[in-house]
């Protein structure tokens, strides 16, 4: 009684199967109509001999080269023959010197001819072409054969006739060559040593770049640093509105004490002094206005005055480092030249002076709108807690309205400049009014008391970040920074950079997610601060997979350069793109060699140096 559904299901099954494979035969087989899929033109005669021309090539790279001794005979020749059947003098050959014999001496296109040399060098090969037209020094020929002498140089061959008509003579090439003295490197090895050794530092200086960057992101990317992160939501709208504020000011007041630190002049030592002195100052105010201990609470005008100095510190900090700048690039400029060899350190001091004089702004602004967001956050925090209830509500929808008018506008003010839209009412009053919308619901649905897990805002935003970074290919970025900087390794070494800190990031965020709580846990129940929760909990345990990850991705960085080369992004793809629409097969072969063997050997080292730190 039981057999028949089980045979049923059994039968059902197996149709299910069945159609399941003639389904994927048939999106199998429509992929090779789409993808083209044929085998006719690899059987074609001419894409064989192609093939094995490009194979041969590939198999000889252009390492080594001889000096060589070439001779270029050039014989007349007719084709076709002339119509009244008699040829013109074509010239009295030399029996001792080197001479070509062309049988016969005239002949119809298609026709084969043979061709016999004499008194060439011996054991000499090289191409046997036909030179259409009257100029015998054309560089433009036909055919592919070639002749080798024997040691009396003397040669024989064979060619067929191309169809080139002309009344006029024509002729037949023969250049022979051989080795002469002891094997060299080629200009195309040193070339490819030049190029190799660039490709190498270009993934080192962007891997370098990119970790330091991605270390600190991965910490905003990582779960379990940011879900426990959790703030009023007065705290968070204060915050947001004093982040754009302060970066504003702190990059306009930043600018300005750059302005002022040509006041030193450009003598390099009366900048290192300003230099050293500026920061003297900052850390003796700092030690001032933030004691480790203090027995009693100091009021409030010793308050001001702590704060008022520590601005004044940190703008001197500024001007130090702006004398910095300054001495960095006089130095550099001296030592480039009179260094000598060496100068490339001059080079590297003047360009690092320059960066920091790009980064000074940017940072004082970072660190600006750090501060007066870190204030007041502060403040909403105490207000959050010291505010009634009642109050507070009123407080909250002033203040997120506030923040979310001023988000949107920002965001709005950014789709403006990109797109140009020319319609405030779309890209200013609109998000300022959605914002604000947004901003009022949010604190009428929130209690005034609750707290926002503003950390895993931050998490997703990151995360976000990082991933629609990391869909964009190096090769697209190199594109882009081709374009900002021009052609060179600097736009290869910015392309992988950007790509190195989003992949990075990401790896670093997913270890971080994978530490043992119980540490971070310990940590925390000593009342310890974020930052010491980090440092001395998280820290630890990433270090080792960090080296890894980081070799790896160096090793991931020499592999990519060959591909950005392609777009002008500096190293040996370059080079090797160069080779390749050339034809130059062989000298192709040389940097596909090197590639291999500095893969491989990044490897090893690689793998040993793991192996002894981790």
């Amino acid at each position: 009684m039981n057999k028949k559904p089980e045979k049923k299901a059994s039968i059902w099954k197996s149709l299910k199967v069945g159609l399941f494979a003639l389904l994927a035969m048939v999106i199998f087989a429509y992929g090779f109509e789409i993808t083209r899929v044929t085998l006719e033109e690899l059987s074609s005669e001419q894409r064989q001999e192609s093939l094995v021309r490009v194979m041969r090539a590939l198999a000889k790279p252009d390492f080594f080269e001889y000096e060589k001794d070439v001779v270029v005979y050039n014989a007349p020749f007719f084709v076709p023959c002339p119509a009244d059947g008699s040829l013109p003098p074509l010239g009295e050959k030399d029996p001792t010197s080197t001479y070509i014999v062309t049988t016969p001496a005239c002949a119809s296109p298609g026709e084969t001819i043979q061709v016999e040399g004499f008194n060439f060098p011996a054991n000499a090969s090289g191409p046997l072409r036909f030179v259409p037209g009257n100029d015998p020094t054309n560089n433009v020929t036909l055919g592919r054969e070639t002749i080798k002498t024997d040691t009396d140089g003397h040669f024989l061959a064979t060619m067929v006739l191309p169809e080139r008509l002309s009344d006029e003579v024509q002729y037949i090439r023969v250049s022979a060559s051989r080795n002469i003295g002891a094997p060299h490197f080629s200009q195309s090895a040193k070339d490819t040593w030049d190029k190799i050794v660039e490709t190498v530092f270009l993934a080192l200086l962007a891997t370098v770049a990119g970790t330091i960057i991605a270390i600190p992101m991965s910490f905003f990317a990582a779960r379990n640093l940011m879900k426990p992160v959790k703030s009023p939501l007065l705290s968070i709208a204060l915050s947001l509105l004093g982040w754009p504020a302060g970066m504003a000011v702190g990059f306009i007041i930043v600018r300005w004490v750059g302005s002022l630190s040509g006041l030193a002049g450009a003598n390099p030592w009366i900048n290192l002094v300003a230099f050293v002195g500026s920061f003297g100052l900052l850390y003796f105010v700092i030690r001032w206005a933030m004691p480790p201990e203090e027995m009693v609470k100091p009021k409030l005008p010793l308050k001001l005055a702590r704060l008022a100095g520590l601005l004044i510190s940190v703008l001197a900090g500024f001007f130090g480092l702006y004398q910095l700048v300054s001495f960095m690039k006089n130095i550099g400029t001296s030592l480039e030249t009179g260094l000598g060899s060496f100068g490339f350190l001059g080079n590297f001091l003047y360009q690092m002076g320059d960066i920091t004089g790009v980064l000074t702004p940017v940072l004082g602004a970072l660190a600006a709108g750090g501060m007066v967001g870190s204030l007041l956050g502060r403040v909403g925090q105490r207000g959050s807690e010291k505010i009634a209830a009642k109050p507070l509500k009123l407080v909250n929808m002033l203040a997120t309205a506030t923040a979310g008018a001023t988000l949107l506008a920002l965001v709005g003010w950014l789709i403006e400049w990109l797109y140009q839209i020319g319609r405030p009412e779309f890209t200013l009053w609109g998000p300022l009014g959605i914002g604000a919308a947004l901003g009022l619901l949010l604190a009428i649905i929130k209690k005034s008391k609750d707290t926002l897990s503003i950390g895993m805002a931050i998490y997703y935003i990151t995360r976000t970040f990082l991933n629609a970074l990391r869909s964009v290919e190096a090769l697209i970025m190199a594109i882009v920074f081709v374009i900002a900087v021009g052609i060179g390794p600097f736009a290869g070494v910015l392309a992988l950079g950007l790509h190195t800190i989003v992949s990075l990031a990401k790896l670093y965020s997913e270890q971080v997610e994978s530490i043992m709580s119980g540490p971070l846990e310990a940590i925390q129940a000593t009342g310890a601060t974020r930052l010491q929760m980090i440092m001395y909990a998280v820290i630890p345990q990433i270090i080792p997979p960090y080296i890894s990850y980081t070799m790896y991705r160096w090793d991931i960085n020499v592999r990519m350069s060959t591909i950005i080369g392609f777009v002008g992004g500096g190293g040996i793809g370059f080079l090797l793109q160069q080779n390749i629409n050339l034809l130059n097969y062989r000298g192709a072969s040389a940097q596909m060699v090197a590639i291999a063997v500095v893969v491989a050997s990044m490897d090893y080292i690689s793998s040993v140096l793991r192996e002894k730190t981790i």
